[in-house]
């Protein structure tokens, strides 16, 4: 059952579970990325057969393969896919950064050159469970960026092929090449490349503690978008919204795996009451009822900011959740004051599923309180910027001696005789 507790009961920075990655598969994965290094594709195949009892012929999967998965889907899944896509590119495109010039001053130019990320990797979790929307939420910003090349790997099933939802997505989606490989040996594939799977300069897409860590130590090598911990979610809801639906919400982060978080923070402890009724009551109608109650049980909490809700904002916002529901009639009066959070859904009608699947925001997210200092995953993480100066000879004159003299400062003397080597000529 949920806990319930007053605030004050439990410090905030221990409201969520906050371990990202279990330390002992540092070890495994460090041997693992060696073993890919080394031997290359037959370490992939190899792992396939280990991991995923999949005995593969090619690692690549085929465009033969993918309209056979295309054709497999229901058209009615095919024109949802669809239509999320279309919302994801629509909300995208926004973020698109322009370059831009500087020429306000005689002589000088200064400006700064958008460049998109030429090869991107991209990590969909597979085997058991299948995420099309992971496809669509990592690929389409990448693709808006103008990325020259996305590569997607992706964990085979025993039958040696990809879930046909997941290649269908990709299909959808514009995604360039695909591979039948997972785990960390996938990572360390993309981060190093082997016979058949390029090298990328960018790694991106949620999975288990194995890849978490690999991407971890793949880091500097490559980029990373981020170190995703457990699922969270923090609901604020006053006494006015249905405790049905609030319970619904939190079961819908408490079925991802035993050790995600599922929060509600509320100024009304008989609410709080009915929730964990409510809780209760659907927790075994769900297909994952195991899952989401060791998650409830353990990592679950309601605090009671008895009678005022703005302090359950201060709450959010030194917990600054991966998902935050303002569950109130009038959510946008309290939006300015929300300071941390990965993704926020608004009103009684907002729940976090719409931004997994289908809004349009993105739904990779940070975890574990990084959204104090990071952010969704977007068209900027698949871009990169170079910045660029240009002075005439008179423009340099004018500042020569003054940058000799902060280089002076620093004990940089040939810093400063680089400006003023340029005019020994003329004294």
């Amino acid at each position: 059952m949920i806990k319930i507790m007053n605030y004050g009961e439990v410090s905030n920075s221990e409201i969520f579970a906050r371990d990202n990655i279990a330390s002992n598969v540092e070890g495994v994965v460090a041997e693992i990325i060696a073993e890919v290094i080394k031997n290359g594709d037959d370490a992939l195949k190899m792992y396939a057969l280990k991991f995923d009892k999949a005995e593969l012929d090619s690692l690549e999967v085929t465009e033969a393969e993918i309209q056979e998965a295309f054709d497999a889907v229901e058209p009615e899944f095919v024109q949802i896919i669809r239509e999320a896509a279309a919302n994801i590119r629509l909300f995208h495109e926004k973020q698109v950064r322009n370059s831009f010039i500087i020429n306000e001053q005689d002589g000088v130019v200064m400006g700064q050159k958008v460049t998109p990320i030429e090869k991107v990797g991209l990590y969909v979790p597979g085997g058991t469970a299948a995420y099309p929307s992971t496809v669509l939420m990592d690929s389409i910003p990448a693709r808006i960026a103008g990325c020259e090349e996305i590569v997607m790997v992706t964990p085979p099933g025993k039958d040696g092929k990809v879930n046909p939802v997941i290649l269908a997505a990709a299909k959808i989606a514009g995604v360039d090449r695909i591979f039948k490989v997972g785990g960390a040996q996938a990572v360390a594939a993309l981060a190093y490349g082997t016979q058949s799977i390029p090298k990328v300069d960018k790694i991106v897409g949620p999975g288990n503690a194995y890849v978490a860590e690999a991407k971890k130590q793949v880091f500097g090598k490559v980029s990373i978008d981020m170190i995703a911990g457990p699922s969270e979610i923090l609901v604020v809801a006053d006494a006015t919204c249905n405790p049905r639906y609030v319970a619904a919400d939190l079961l819908s982060q408490a079925e991802h795996d035993k050790m995600a978080s599922a929060v509600l923070v509320t100024d009304n402890r008989e609410f709080a009451q009915k929730v964990s009724d409510e809780l209760e009551r659907q927790i075994p109608l769900l297909p994952r009822a195991e899952i989401a109650r060791y998650s409830i049980d353990n990592n679950g909490k309601i605090i009671v900011a008895e009678n005022n809700l703005m302090l359950a904002i201060d709450i959010a916002n030194e917990i600054a959740p991966e998902h935050l529901e303002l569950c109130m009639d009038n959510p946008f009066d309290y939006l300015d004051k929300v300071k941390h959070a990965g993704s926020i859904f608004m009103g009684k009608n907002c729940p976090e599923a719409l931004g997994d699947y289908f809004a349009g925001p993105n739904h990779t997210l940070p975890t574990s309180g990084t959204a104090r200092f990071s952010s969704p995953l977007s068209v900027d993480d698949f871009v990169k910027k170079s910045q660029f100066t240009y002075y005439t000879r008179d423009a340099l004159r004018t500042v020569k001696d003054k940058i000799a003299f902060f280089a002076g400062k620093e004990g940089l003397d040939a810093h400063g005789r680089s400006a003023t080597i340029r005019f020994e000529d003329e004294q």
